[in-house]
């Protein structure tokens, strides 16, 4: 393996401590060298040789760091990144990577000024639920989808504490949140859709943003995606509904990867990635005689872990990323889009 990359994120909240040090810390490709912590101190009690920073800038000004992850809140990724960019940085960025078109093609524009990578986190493209979805679609077992459901539910009804996720930001509410994961998804199997409608609700009380979000859209050939997200779901349907020529997928949404880093589980670990049992999909068809069969199909393991070989195989060999330039400029139109 070559030289590995010298690694710093810009927070250790909850995606810093589950999404990222723990990957990065785990893949050889990496050397996590620091975290920006700008009040509370505590990477060091999880990573000891781990530098904390007390600034932004002191992490741009470290000449040995040539990867910064933007796990900042959404409303600073675009001001984060182009910092990070000038300072001659290549960049991981959470989604939501901009509020807007315009914004996302301004800083893919400056990282080709400045000849540095730009690359987007969507960790769901590496989910076991995705995976096995993915494999029978491309199988053909469902012959020409008709429509597709998917859904990405909480019950969370009272107002979170986090500010950036619960007041009227750039890129704030439960649809760049949640269903950006769903978009993505979509778009990366399926491109561009040829219309979409938008819809979207706010129901909690004292909720500034939009906590419910319904996006349909529509594919060459009628076929229908319904996209739906909601914080107040007390008793979740199947996530993955699937309808074809050929027959039904139906499968829970789930991928145990973030159950099991909050149980203090690690990438390396045996079992990690494994679904839990009882969550395997299953799928109907039916024969040209009408005799109709169903059968499981078994989960795959969910995989974080290639993201950032991805992201190593990117910076270290110029490898294409899998998250492109045009499917994020794709899902930014539909979420920057008023709703119908």
């Amino acid at each position: 393996m070559q030289k590995p990359i010298v690694t710093a994120l810009l927070a250790y909240g909850m995606s810093g401590k589950l999404f990222h040090a723990p990957f990065v810390n785990f893949h050889q490709g990496f050397n996590f060298k620091g975290v920006f912590e700008h009040n509370n101190k505590r990477v060091k009690a999880d990573y000891p040789d781990v530098k904390s920073y007390d600034s932004l800038q002191e992490v741009l000004d470290d000449q040995e760091v040539e990867l910064v992850i933007v796990n900042t809140p959404s409303n600073l990724h675009v001001e984060h990144t182009k910092q990070a960019l000038l300072a001659g940085k290549h960049v991981l960025v959470e989604k939501p990577f901009a509020p807007t078109v315009k914004e996302a093609k301004e800083l893919f524009e400056l990282g080709r000024k400045v000849n540095r990578k730009i690359m987007i986190y969507q960790n769901r493209r590496f989910s076991s639920d995705f995976a096995v979805t993915r494999d029978t679609i491309t199988s053909g077992r469902l012959g020409d989808i008709i429509e597709m459901h998917l859904r990405y539910d909480r019950y969370r009804a009272e107002i979170g504490p986090k500010a950036f996720k619960e007041n009227p930001f750039p890129a704030s509410g439960i649809v760049y949140d949640l269903a950006a994961h769903l978009l993505d998804q979509v778009i990366c199997i399926m491109g561009q859709p040829e219309s979409y409608r938008k819809i979207t609700g706010v129901y909690r009380e004292n909720s500034k943003v939009d906590d419910y979000g319904h996006i349909h859209l529509v594919y060459p050939g009628k076929k229908n995606v319904f996209i739906t997200t909601s914080l107040l779901v007390a008793d979740p349907l199947p996530g993955i509904v699937i309808h074809g020529t050929k027959g039904s997928f139906i499968k829970s949404f789930c991928d145990s990867q973030e159950d099991q880093l909050i149980a203090g589980m690690k990438p390396g670990d045996a079992d990690f990635g494994k679904e839990a049992d009882g969550k395997d999909g299953v799928l109907t068809t039916v024969s040209s005689s009408g005799e109709k069969t169903t059968e499981t199909i078994p989960s795959v393991r969910g995989r974080y872990i290639d993201l950032f070989e991805s992201v190593y195989q990117n910076v270290r060999n110029d490898v294409a990323f899998p998250v492109k330039e045009e499917e994020v400029l794709i899902q930014l139109e539909i979420l920057e889009r008023k709703a119908d």
